[in-house]
C-alpha cells in the first residue's frame, strides 16, 4: 500500500505542474549500454499514459534529469512533453527557473524523485513523491510514496493520485470506458 501523509490530498489538489526524474523514477534505475556506448532505457507504457492523462486534465508534465539521453528526448516527444530538462547537475535552480518561466509558485508544483540529487527539489516543491525503492532521505521528504516500483507504474500511481485529489480522475476514466 502507498504511504501517504495526511496533507497529501490537499497538496495534490494544488498541482499545476508535475515534474519527474528519469532514472529510478520513470525507469527502474538500471542503465543499459550498447556497443557504441549509447544508453538504453526501458519506459513503462502505464507511466507514459499517466503523464498524458495529467496533460489532458491541465496539469503540465515535465522531466528533470541529471543525465542526458536521446532515449528521454524520444520518449518525451512521443508523449508530447514540452518541458524536458536534461544534463542538470543542480536540480534546484533548474526547478526554480522552470517555475519562473511558467509563472508558478513552488506550492503548485509536484516532484517525483528517488535519490540524493533530488532532495533539494523534494524539499522545495508543494507535493513531494518517491518510488518505494528511493533513498531513505527521499522517502522521508515524500508526501506520497508509491506502492508500484520505479519504472513499472510508480509514476502512473502518482498521476492518478493527483487527478483523484483534483476530482478529475473519474471523468477522465469514463472517457475510456465508453
Amino acid at each position: 500500500m502507498a504511504q501517504v501523509t495526511a496533507d497529501a490530498p490537499e497538496r495534490a489538489r494544488r498541482i499545476r505542474l508535475m515534474v519527474f526524474d528519469i532514472d529510478g523514477v520513470l525507469t527502474d534505475g538500471r542503465l543499459w549500454f550498447g556497443p557504441q556506448g549509447e544508453a538504453l532505457k526501458a519506459f513503462d507504457v502505464r507511466d507514459g499514459q499517466g503523464l498524458k492523462m495529467l496533460a489532458q486534465c491541465g496539469v503540465a508534465p515535465a522531466l528533470l534529469s541529471g543525465r542526458r539521453s536521446a532515449a528521454v528526448e524520444a520518449r518525451a516527444a512521443e508523449l508530447g512533453i514540452a518541458h524536458v530538462l536534461q544534463g542538470v547537475d543542480d536540480k534546484a535552480p533548474a526547478f526554480a527557473a522552470l517555475l519562473a518561466r511558467l509563472g508558478l509558485e513552488a506550492a503548485s508544483a509536484g516532484y517525483m524523485g528517488d535519490d540524493l540529487p533530488d532532495l533539494p527539489v523534494l524539499a522545495r516543491c508543494g507535493f513531494a513523491c518517491a518510488p518505494r525503492e528511493a533513498h531513505a532521505l527521499a522517502l522521508r521528504r515524500a508526501h506520497y510514496v508509491a506502492e508500484a516500483p520505479a519504472g513499472a507504474g510508480a509514476a502512473r500511481e502518482v498521476c492518478e493520485f493527483v487527478l483523484r485529489a483534483q476530482g478529475r480522475l473519474d471523468a477522465l476514466l469514463q472517457r475510456y470506458a465508453t
